[in-house]
């Protein structure tokens, strides 16, 4: 089988490692990969050096956030190339599947695919405003099915769903010691843009440390994508004078988690977020905003410790809880997240559950005839 990937992004984020996940299954059993992404970057040079071949289709960029007029008409003109592209490559090799893992190239997939192929969309976040209504359209168009990282970013999307949770690599369980003189290290991972939260971090950090002055605060990350460079600025800038030191982008997360006695994540918008599960495996205790999809996977008090709210205070509050809890307990949690992780979020299983999907897709769509689909764009494709 020939399955097409699509990514909107040619860096390396959570999205882009479930699709080398998949890719590296598909590969396992026999399948034949096949990937289109724009420019180059880390994403590429790991596809490539799987034998994937990979073309350039036109992406952007777009602005962050609510998009200008610009970006309007450099969508229009990219998707009438992304089309052509996607459909000559279709046709010519005979792929079997057009996986799409971003949205922006969801309505692309829809027009190109013209009944040749079953269309997937890999949900990783949650889609808002214009890009949620265009990407049902798109949906519709293709009659997509729909895989999602957990149920909350398939919410708004009245699709054929199924939720199948990201798989991640064992980072190495190691006990901690949770009696100690509270010199904790507390650390955030990810990439450094509002979303994230890393401001409200800081913020955390700057009401606890009178509390707490032996305990230390890491902030692993940098920009990527389109994020705004205000944003990592005005981190820098409310960090200073704080006990916060800024590590950069890290290869290696095991090493990081390794280091750390607490992972915070007071992400505002989480379709899942690898670094909770990652963080499961290596016995790191979490502290998260209910956010998104993490609710799913980190149950307050047993695998891990919820906020109140969405706000600095709020997570400033459930950090001091949290550190002062009795070893038992947390070294409970820690366990109880580490047999959720080995039980569901492994690589090997989420390998599994998709391949059977891709599998079964192709299968029945060459078994039956496509139904119709709509033939009209919406208006507003911002």
């Amino acid at each position: 089988m020939r399955i097409l990937f699509l990514d909107q992004f040619s860096e390396l984020g959570g999205g882009q490692h479930a699709l080398l996940d998949t890719v590296d299954a598909v590969r396992e059993i026999g399948w034949e990969p096949h990937a289109m992404i724009p420019g180059r970057g880390p994403l590429v040079d790991a596809l490539q050096a799987r034998g994937v071949h990979v073309e350039e289709i036109p992406c952007g960029p777009y602005r962050a956030g609510r998009k200008t007029a610009a970006d309007s008409v450099r969508f229009a003109v990219d998707l009438r190339r992304q089309v052509r592209r996607i459909g000559n490559l279709v046709a010519s090799t005979h792929i079997d599947l057009i996986y799409v893992n971003g949205s922006r190239l969801l309505p692309a997939a829809a027009l190109a695919a013209r009944g040749q192929a079953p269309v997937v969309f890999h949900v990783h976040s949650h889609l808002r405003g214009a890009a949620l209504r265009l990407g049902r359209w798109a949906i519709r168009r293709a009659d997509a099915t729909l895989i999602g990282c957990s149920k909350s970013v398939l919410t708004p999307l009245d699709r054929k769903q199924h939720v199948i949770p990201n798989g991640v690599r064992d980072a190495g369980y190691r006990e901690r010691d949770f009696d100690r003189q509270r010199n904790w290290r507390i650390g955030m991972v990810g990439r450094i843009s509002p979303e994230k939260g890393q401001l409200e971090f800081v913020s955390a950090a700057a009401m606890l440390k009178d509390k707490f002055p032996q305990t230390r605060f890491v902030i692993c990350g940098a920009r990527q994508f389109d994020a705004s460079r205000h944003y990592v600025d005005a981190v820098g800038l409310r960090a200073r004078g704080l006990p916060v030191e800024f590590i950069g982008w890290q290869q290696d997360v095991s090493r990081v988690l390794h280091d750390l006695d607490l992972l915070a994540v007071p992400s505002r918008q989480e379709g899942m977020g690898r670094i909770v599960l990652e963080a499961f495996s290596a016995g790191v205790p979490v502290v998260a905003f209910p956010a998104g999809g993490i609710p799913e996977a980190v149950i307050d008090g047993v695998t891990g410790f919820l906020t109140s709210g969405s706000s600095a205070e709020a997570l400033a509050a459930r950090i001091s809880d949290v550190m002062m809890r009795d070893t038992d307990h947390m070294r409970e949690t820690v366990r109880n997240a580490r047999q959720a992780w080995a039980r569901s979020y492994t690589v090997g299983a989420y390998q599994k559950r998709i391949t059977n999907l891709l599998q079964a897709l192709a299968s029945d769509f060459h078994q039956v005839s496509p139904p119709a689909r709509a033939t009209e764009m919406p208006l507003q494709s911002r």
